[in-house]
């Protein structure tokens, strides 16, 4: 029997372990969600809603269990308390919007004709959520995919195994039938068995760029709807009217926090010359106040890598950058808890191009590089020098001159004078290398639901 195991960050240990489904088993599990679909879809959308609500108000109840287990599994500090914010915040959200998101069209409504267009759930929507941040990340397509009358399964990375199994237990409890939303643990080999067989109506995946191909792969030929968030490598540029303290602490913010591993995360800033020194002094000082260090301990401010093959990456590309004639500027003196293994320091370089794999590749760790710029120009070619678009954090007090410039960026969001946030109301979603499709807002109902037309002739002659 399989085994999928999760390997604490803080210990090396397995913390949590679980049998892999097989495959028969899965398809039966399948099938009684694909069973359960039309009769919770038959249910009225504000019952549905009000159910999912009482599985996030359910979840926020279990916060003492949660926050311990997620520092156990992926190494993000308890002082944090885990990821209820950005949970109840998009929850809520969607539930606000899910009447009128799914609302009809109405086309005509007279004596004579009814035309209209109607959102129909897909029917039964898979959702493989990573690890970096597996509640929000899993909510951003449960909550809607639920409420829009789907029922969803769900698969966690390994390294957060415990996670879905939570999140189901939650939802099961506060009134959610359990053939509606059900966990599964799977190898590979089964999650693609299952995908190439058709078994979902719609998959969601976020994850790495070689795991969205792998899920296109197994799903080529079954014309299944895909929704991918993959790589990113997430730049910032600070402009010479910029708020530099604001700039210095929302960027380093970005760039380090959750040990770097944020999908949006800053990965590479690019700083007017007027501001530059400025910036990478202040930005030093910013970062070396970090205390590294078991994530268990409510002073810890950074926690371990979730994998310590995650740290190796981080620490490969640095020496890679280093070699070619960048300068790290954080002293590792500061951090004794770098263990050469999954508790990593912080970095900061400079003297950096975009020959280095370090500027150019996903990082996914608290370093970030940062390069001088002198106008506008120069910064919008290098923040498109990358096969990865997802956000872009620009600072300046010129909304206007935000939006030219945003206009020209290869990008699914624009951030000014922000970074490394989801807003509910706006689509997330990417190009390029990052992925295709997009959750939450509006645009995300339409992205878990089909349009049906009506066209309803009312007399004969």
């Amino acid at each position: 029997m399989t085994m999928i195991k999760c390997i604490s960050p803080v210990n090396g240990e397995v913390y949590a372990e679980r049998p892999a489904m097989p495959l028969e088993l899965a398809k039966q599990a399948v099938a009684h969600a694909r069973l359960a679909q039309k009769n919770w879809a038959r249910r009225p959308i504000e019952e549905r809603v009000k159910l999912v609500l009482a599985g996030v108000a359910r979840l926020n109840e279990m916060v003492d269990e949660v926050v311990p287990e997620l520092a156990w599994q992926m190494g993000r500090p308890v002082r944090y308390g885990g990821e209820f914010k950005g949970f109840n915040e998009r929850s809520n959200y969607v539930a606000s919007i899910a009447a009128d998101a799914l609302k009809p069209i109405i086309v005509e409504e007279s004596d004579r004709f009814e035309r209209r267009i109607e959102r129909e759930p897909h029917g039964v929507v898979f959702v493989i959520a990573p690890w970096n941040y597996p509640y929000m990340t899993a909510i951003n397509t449960v909550a809607p995919a639920l409420m829009a009358g789907n029922t969803v399964i769900i698969k966690h990375a390994s390294q957060t195994i415990l996670v879905g199994e939570r999140m189901v237990r939650a939802f099961i409890e506060a009134g959610v039938p359990a053939d509606v939303f059900q966990n599964l643990f799977l190898d590979h080999d089964t999650t693609a068995a299952l995908i190439a067989a058709k078994s979902f109506d719609f998959i969601n995946f976020t994850g790495s760029v070689e795991g969205g191909r792998s899920i296109e792969r197994a799903a080529a030929g079954t014309f299944t709807g895909l929704g991918l968030e993959l790589g990113g490598k997430d730049p910032g540029y600070v402009m010479e009217d910029a708020d530099l303290d604001a700039a210095v602490d929302t960027l380093m913010d970005g760039a380090t926090y959750n040990s770097g591993q944020c999908c949006c995360g800053i990965e590479r800033i690019y700083v007017h010359e007027s501001l530059y020194d400025a910036f990478v002094e202040k930005s030093v000082a910013w970062v070396s106040n970090y205390k590294l260090g078991n994530p268990l301990d409510p002073e810890t401010t950074l926690g371990p890598m979730a994998n310590k093959r995650f740290a190796a990456t981080v620490r490969q590309q640095v020496a890679d950058a280093v070699s070619k004639g960048a300068k790290a500027l954080i002293d590792p003196k500061l951090f004794p808890q770098d263990d050469g293994g999954a508790y990593l320091a912080p970095q900061v370089l400079v003297d950096v191009d975009h020959s280095m794999e370090f500027m150019r590749e996903e990082t996914f760790g608290p370093a970030v590089g940062i390069m001088k710029v002198k106008n506008d120009a120069e910064a919008i070619e290098l923040m498109n020098d990358c096969q990865y678009g997802l956000t872009v954090s620009l600072w300046t007090n010129d909304a206007d001159r935000a939006s030219r410039i945003g206009r020209d960026l290869e990008t699914g969001t624009v951030f000014m004078n922000r970074a490394d946030y989801l807003d509910p109301a706006l689509c997330w979603t990417g190009v390029k290398e990052t992925g295709r499709g997009g959750s939450l807002s509006i645009l995300g109902f339409h992205n878990l639901t089909r349009p049906k037309s009506y066209h309803l002739k009312k007399v004969t002659a």
